[in-house]
């Protein structure tokens, strides 16, 4: 489905939350965790926390959309983009821990999905004057995503292995900043609103492309140490996939 306002995308991400929990479905801990984080997003529009509430609107829908059609692409044997194709893969498919998968979720919306959304939102307006509500809509997602690691110890005892890599600079899945990727959405943004008609498929594509490289490295880490500590904290994380969804709610 296609939202047009606020209130049918959180509708259209329940469905994808009860799908998921009847299904055991690992995608269902991004879905929930964006769920809530829609939610603070429309009390904040009610609040006037934004500097257009109806424009912040908008742009909150036109972003949903691209997760909502690429759920519904994959559910339908139909590719959706590249950056989410990894991330659905590894829901089913690939055994990962549960930051795994939030962090394979984000990777695709903030990184590919966001700076599309804006440049959607904002056409035919300069770019700059959707910055600052840009920004908020990324603390918000990782003020969540905080609340989330805080209290993750009632789900993964052990992800606090993590932080032994903390100075493995080459894994993504230690260095991932909300910020940072934050700052490359913009950027793309910047960039994608420069391009001519003709242009602007093939560069969007191409950022699928990379996006889902790094992805691919947030499934899939490369150093053997790592991976030994993936595998004790996966090992903590035995509660079944619909039980944990609905802990990150209560989170």
């Amino acid at each position: 489905m296609i939202a047009r306002t606020i209130d049918e995308v959180l509708t259209a991400l329940e469905e994808i939350i009860a799908d998921c929990t009847r299904n055991n479905n690992r995608a269902g801990y991004f879905a929930m965790v964006y769920y809530c984080t829609t939610l603070r997003v429309k009390k904040d529009i009610l609040l006037n926390n934004f500097e257009d509430g109806p424009r912040m609107e908008q742009f909150d829908v036109l972003f949903a959309n691209y997760y909502l059609q690429a759920w519904h692409q994959w559910q339908k044997n139909q590719p959706p983009a590249a950056a989410w194709k990894i991330a659905f893969e590894t829901a089913t498919q690939t055994p990962a821990i549960l930051m795994q998968h939030l962090l394979l979720g984000m990777n695709a919306h903030i990184n590919l999905d966001l700076g599309a959304a804006a440049v959607e939102t904002m056409r035919g307006d300069r770019l700059q004057h959707l910055q600052r509500d840009f920004n908020s809509i990324n603390a918000i997602l990782g003020a969540m995503i905080d609340k989330v690691q805080e209290n993750i110890g009632k789900i993964s005892p052990l992800m606090g292995l993590l932080d032994l890599h903390a100075r493995n600079h080459d894994e993504l899945l230690v260095q991932f900043s909300i910020n940072l990727a934050r700052d490359g959405a913009w950027r793309f943004a910047q960039e994608l609103n420069s391009k001519t008609a003709a242009d602007y498929p093939v560069f969007l594509a191409a950022r699928d492309n990379c996006i889902a490289q790094l992805g691919k490295n947030l499934a899939n880490p490369r150093g053997l140490l790592l991976k030994y500590t993936l595998k004790a904290i996966r090992a903590t994380e035995n509660q079944p996939p619909a039980k944990i969804i609905n802990l990150l709610k209560v989170l």
